[in-house]
């Protein structure tokens, strides 16, 4: 419950305590027949002085902590820890103290004792009744009682909540546990530490609500969607990928903590696998006439593309300004493909397609692949033919070509006229790949100037085959 419109924080306080506990007494009444005796022994037990010394007695069954030795095993005994990020060291590893002032707490201990937390909960000006404790906020000692002595002897029990319990550390037969030796001398019993790692409850919730926004959020969800689509989406997309679901406290998650009662017992474990070493298939163009024969459509996400294509084309939908729209965005999507290879080629040194191995590619793709190596010395005539720039258009024949032959694997409805079509979306204004053309101009100096045909008319018998 949050109080901001008291004229004062005292008054804010005390109006959320008198409006928690009728709600609580309410709750229980409801269960009880009307004529029932433990009606009145109820009521006397929910007034503001009898319920928070109650309070003030059972805190000590339940502990607020940010570290709990229960998540390792429900019935592990020894010590859970309140320590607040900003305390703990500043690592490079993602870690607790990542969290800064923004954290959640967890509760472990006596279910019975929970709505003593609930109570600790209520907040006035953004505080909770907690914090203003912890911070001896005197508006929030007032709001516990008219009498100081008593007020202080309350806010001490309360606070308690958050202090280890006495005794020291301790851990627990039930707990994991490591012998750290500090000292030299491994055979010495005396000279090793026990650790005893504890669950980071107050990460592992803000882990859970960002798995859980990635997996079910609407924003992921319309990411997904524009995915799956093939359309543009601004935002970014998450996804975590092969997650583990350890169940906390099995069928009785409530025995663990407040915070995984409440998450159903669920913590997301991330993947801490090693990396799988997948050999890299050879996508550069050796002993081969054309890109397009084979290198460029054997990548896994131009197969992915070129059928989401083929899907569209071949599905029953009313070839209307939808369709079209949808049409020109897969088929972008191949020429964007087309683009990340030949920028993945860039980083070959110049003049790689000298080697005997690419003897037989097309002198197109090769002027459009290496380009660099038109900045080498000894490549002025290579330059030139560069410069010369009638070669994007064989380069858009021969995609065109390629693309058709992929569909028509699939479709019957394809013809030259969509192979013509495919062609003119590569060289035509706006597409990323005439963007790459000029980018590649603008590094080695040339005009911006790109004559995409020899001719104006249509394409010759050779163009067609």
């Amino acid at each position: 419950m949050s109080c901001s419109h008291a004229p004062g924080a005292s008054d804010c306080f005390r109006a959320a305590i008198d409006a928690f506990l009728p709600d609580r007494l309410q709750a229980k009444l409801d269960k009880l027949p009307l004529d029932d005796a433990k009606r009145s022994e109820l009521i006397a037990k929910y007034q503001r002085g009898p319920w928070l010394n109650d309070a003030a007695r059972r805190v000590k069954h339940i502990q607020v902590v940010t570290h709990s030795l229960k998540a390792m095993h429900p019935r592990a005994r020894g010590t859970n820890l309140y320590i607040k990020p900003t305390e703990l060291p500043s690592l490079s590893e993602v870690g607790s103290h990542a969290l800064g002032n923004h954290f959640v707490v967890d509760v472990t201990g006596d279910a019975g004792a929970l709505d003593v937390y609930k109570l600790l909960k209520i907040e006035s000006g953004g505080r909770s009744l907690l914090q203003a404790l912890l911070d001896d906020d005197q508006a929030a000692l007032q709001a516990l009682a008219d009498d100081p002595s008593e007020a202080k002897t309350l806010r001490e029990a309360l606070i308690s909540i958050v202090a280890e319990r006495d005794g020291g550390p301790a851990s627990h037969g039930y707990a994991k546990q490591l012998y750290w030796l500090v000292g030299d001398n491994a055979d010495d019993d005396a000279q090793y530490h026990l650790i005893s790692p504890l669950h980071p409850t107050s990460l592992a919730q803000v882990i859970y609500e960002e798995v859980q926004d990635a997996r079910f959020g609407d924003s992921n969800k319309l990411a997904r969607q524009a995915y799956r689509d093939g359309s543009m989406y601004e935002g970014a997309y998450r996804d975590y990928r092969d997650l583990a679901i350890q169940k906390l406290g099995s069928t009785k998650p409530q025995i663990v903590s407040q915070l995984t009662s409440e998450r159903g017992g669920n913590n997301y474990l991330l993947s801490s696998l090693p990396p799988i070493w997948k050999a890299q298939r050879n996508f550069l163009p050796v002993h081969t006439t054309s890109i397009f024969a084979r290198s460029f459509g054997a990548r896994r996400s131009v197969r992915a593309a070129v059928h989401r294509l083929q899907e569209h084309l071949s599905s029953s939908r009313p070839n209307n300004m939808h369709f079209r729209d949808r049409t020109n965005r897969l088929r972008e999507r191949i020429v964007d493909e087309l683009v990340i290879y030949a920028g993945e080629l860039l980083l070959q040194p110049a003049g790689w397609t000298r080697e005997p191995c690419f003897d037989t590619l097309a002198e197109e793709e090769k002027l459009w692949l290496d380009p660099l190596r038109a900045e080498l010395p000894e490549e002025g005539d290579f330059l030139q033919r560069w410069l010369v720039m009638d070669w994007p258009a064989q380069i858009g024949i021969g995609f065109g070509n390629w693309l058709n032959g992929q569909l028509q694997d699939k479709l019957t409805r394809v013809s030259f006229e969509e192979a013509r079509e495919w062609r003119k979306k590569l060289l035509g204004e706006g597409s990323s790949w005439v963007q790459h053309l000029r980018d590649l101009r603008d590094r080695l100096g040339a005009p911006h100037y790109i004559p995409f045909r020899k001719t104006h008319g249509e394409l010759t018998e050779h163009e067609r085959a």
